[in-house]
C-alpha cells in the first residue's frame, strides 16, 4: 500500500519527469482519496478505460495519455469533466506521462517496442531526438517486415514502400511521430516505423527512398505504460492489471 503523492513522485524521478518541455502536465494529475493497492494502466484516459478501472476496484489510474493538453479549454465541463467527476467519485488517483514514457531507456514505448518487434541493437539516436534505431537480424523484403510488424502488434500497418532491395536498418518512434521522417532517412534507415500517417508522409517516403510504416498509435504505445505499471507494482508491492481499451487509430 502507497499513497499517491509518493507514488507520483518515484515516478518523476524514475523517468525524469522534470526533463521534458511536454504538451501536457507529467506526473499526478488528480489525486484520489483512496491508498494504492490495486494499480490499473492503459494508453488514454478514455470514459471507457475510466469505468474499467472504476470496475475492477482500482485505487490509481496510470495513463500515457491523460488530461490538461496545451491549448485546450481548461474548464471541467463536457466530456473533460465527465471524466474527471468519475474519478473523484470512485477516489481513483491519475498519473499520466506522456514524453518521459517514449524516452525511457528501459520502461520507454520505444524500448519496448523494439522488443515487441525484435529488433537488435536498439539504442536512441541522442539528445533532442526520441527516434531509436536498431536492424533486423536477417535483412527482410518491406512487405514481408510490415506483416511482422502486423503479426507483432496485432493491426495491419499503413507499408509506403519505397525501396526494392531487402530492409534491415530501422529507425522507429512511436505515436504521432510521421515528422520525423526526413531525420530517419538522414540516418540512412531502410524503414522508418511511427504510429500516424499524414498526406505528406506518403510522398516524403518515396521521394527520400525509404519504406515507411504507420503501425498505429495506440497500437505502438501499449507496452510502455505496461511496463511502468510491473516495475511500480514490484517495487512497492502493489497489484497491477494492464486494460486495453480498443483503438483503431
Amino acid at each position: 500500500m502507497i499513497d499517491a503523492d509518493t507514488l507520483g513522485h518515484h515516478c518523476d524521478a524514475l523517468l525524469s519527469a522534470s526533463d521534458f518541455d511536454d504538451y501536457c502536465p507529467n506526473g499526478l494529475q488528480v489525486a484520489g482519496e483512496r491508498h494504492i493497492r490495486h494499480l490499473v494502466s492503459g494508453v488514454t484516459a478514455s470514459q471507457a478505460l475510466i469505468d474499467a478501472a472504476i470496475a475492477a476496484d482500482a485505487d490509481a489510474l496510470l495513463v500515457h495519455h491523460g488530461f490538461f493538453w496545451k491549448g485546450e479549454d481548461p474548464r471541467l465541463v463536457g466530456m473533460k469533466g465527465r471524466r474527471i467527476s468519475a474519478l473523484m467519485r470512485a477516489g481513483i488517483s491519475l498519473l499520466a506521462y506522456h514524453l518521459p514514457l517514449d524516452a525511457h531507456p528501459e520502461l520507454g514505448n520505444n524500448r519496448r517496442l523494439a522488443e515487441v518487434l525484435r529488433i537488435g541493437a536498439a539504442r536512441p539516436v541522442g539528445e533532442g531526438t526520441l527516434i531509436w534505431v536498431g536492424e533486423l537480424q536477417e535483412p527482410l523484403p518491406g512487405a514481408a517486415f510490415a506483416e511482422h510488424v502486423g503479426k507483432r502488434l496485432e493491426r495491419a500497418p499503413l507499408h509506403v514502400a519505397a525501396l526494392e532491395r531487402p530492409v534491415r536498418s530501422i529507425a522507429w518512434c512511436t505515436g504521432g511521430a510521421q515528422g520525423y521522417i526526413e531525420t530517419a532517412a538522414s540516418l540512412g534507415a531502410d524503414v522508418y516505423i511511427s504510429g500516424e500517417v499524414s498526406e505528406q508522409t506518403v510522398h516524403q517516403a518515396r521521394e527520400l527512398g525509404i519504406d515507411y510504416i504507420a503501425a498505429g498509435h495506440h497500437a505502438t504505445e501499449r507496452y510502455g505504460v505496461q511496463a511502468l505499471g510491473t516495475s511500480l507494482a514490484e517495487t512497492f508491492g502493489i497489484s497491477h492489471r494492464f486494460i486495453d481499451i480498443h483503438n483503431p487509430a
